[in-house]
């Protein structure tokens, strides 16, 4: 796609969208699904669509990469008007994730990672190449993972590969719906986290769908929150909506505890967490509990060749082995470093140990967080809210972007349609 018109800041891989007063009408509806929607999307950002089923957010999403046709306005990615495009060349630059990760069930996890590379006339070596790298970025061994078939995975393992599979051709633009509403409690925080780490790594522009609006605050750099008709009734920051909310819609469906969702605005990485003893497996478990008596330590931490934890032993466990396995623990308290304070405590609640094992890029081991850790950081978070509510900035919801995102952030070119409230 043309940068033409537009300015992405570097180190973003991400582009510039732009819905300019986009409607869309359905035969033998009284009402347009989506009704004059405009609204901005910054390259690199996560934005989440939330709202009420039947509100049009859905709509939305798949018009952008023109699963459904607009009826009225523009759709500008990285400055082309995508109406203009022809709908497959669009959708081969556009990832598209779904539930389940919608993967072909008579195709290999490497055919259905190059589809789309395989489409575009890359060699047989380049694909190979793209499987593997991808593979590796979604926590999957490549190994292991890519001549099984998706019968053959966990609901969680589909997702990672439907992820893979619409990173394959290196998109500018990645497009969500509903991408973990089918997976359990778990394994949707591990993925969240997983997703968190990918964005930090890759830059791109994501807009998510989603019914769960601690989803939207933990993952969205920006929240738009939708009525009927994909009517915009606010388009801000997880904190600003949680902190001042624009309406009483938006009160409503942010819900009782809005105190409470502020502990998703707090990350793992932002309260610091302990060192560990770590060990690897064939050591002796001798020599692993001398040195976690040393350090004053009560548990271990084994991780694999590549830093990955896979076992969490006590003292006591390692006093009756004497070889250190290589099986990994599949009830092994976990966090990423970029989970929330919320996330943090829920795992902790199932640990015998009262905490969690961190990790970070490509679930390497960072480090232990405890029950007190967290504890004490949301007393800091709410202590600092309750200074800082009547300072809060008043009306900033309007023109959001012209407030707050830097200006090389937005097409210029595009300017009509700035306020991303103003959903005429």
């Amino acid at each position: 796609m043309s940068t033409e018109g537009s300015t992405t800041p570097t180190g973003i891989t991400g582009a510039n969208i732009l819905l300019d007063h986009v409607t869309k009408r359905f035969p033998g509806q009284a009402r347009p699904a989506v009704d004059g929607l405009t609204m901005e999307i910054p390259a690199g950002k996560i934005v989440m669509l939330v709202g009420p089923s039947g509100c049009g957010k859905t709509t939305t999403l798949k018009m952008i990469n023109r699963l459904i046709e607009p009826s009225e306005g523009r759709i500008v990615v990285d400055g082309d008007d995508v109406t203009n495009m022809n709908g497959d060349t669009l959708r081969r630059g556009i990832g598209y994730v779904i539930q389940a990760g919608g993967l072909f069930p008579h195709m290999t996890v490497a055919t259905n990672i190059g589809l789309v590379p395989k489409m575009l006339g890359w060699d047989k070596a380049r694909i190979t190449a793209r499987v593997d790298e991808l593979l590796e970025l979604v926590s999957l061994d490549p190994a292991l993972y890519r001549n099984r078939y998706p019968k053959e995975l966990s609901g969680g393992q589909q997702q990672r590969v439907g992820v893979a599979r619409a990173l394959a051709a290196d998109p500018p633009v990645l497009l969500m719906d509903e991408p973990f509403g089918a997976v359990d409690p778990i394994t949707r925080l591990r993925l969240q986290d997983e997703l968190l780490n990918i964005q930090e790594e890759l830059q791109k522009t994501i807009v998510c769908v989603t019914h769960d609006f601690d989803e939207a605050v933990k993952l969205g750099d920006w929240i738009a929150i939708f009525n009927e008709g994909a009517q915009l009734e606010q388009y801000d920051t997880p904190e600003r909506i949680l902190g001042d909310p624009a309406n009483e819609f938006v009160e409503n469906f942010i819900g009782s505890g809005a105190g409470l969702k502020q502990l998703t605005l707090t990350r793992v990485a932002e309260v610091g967490f302990g060192d560990a003893v770590v060990g690897s497996p064939g050591e002796r478990a001798a020599d692993v509990l001398a040195r976690l008596i040393d350090a004053g330590h009560g548990h271990a931490v084994i991780v694999d060749e590549r830093h990955r934890p896979i076992q969490w032993l006590s003292r006591r466990k390692l006093g009756r082995l004497e070889v250190i396995s290589n099986v990994p623990d599949p009830k092994l308290p976990v966090v990423g470093y970029r989970a929330t304070l919320n996330d943090a405590l829920d795992t902790m609640l199932v640990s015998s140990a009262g905490a969690a094992l961190v990790t970070g890029r490509r679930d390497m081991f960072k480090g232990v967080i405890d029950v007190q850790t967290v504890m004490d950081a949301i007393t800091r978070s709410q202590t600092a809210a309750a200074l800082e509510s009547d300072q809060a900035p008043v009306g900033l919801n309007t023109g959001v972007f012209q407030a707050q995102a830097p200006a090389a952030e937005l097409n210029e070119t595009e300017s009509d349609g700035a306020d991303a409230r103003a959903n005429q």
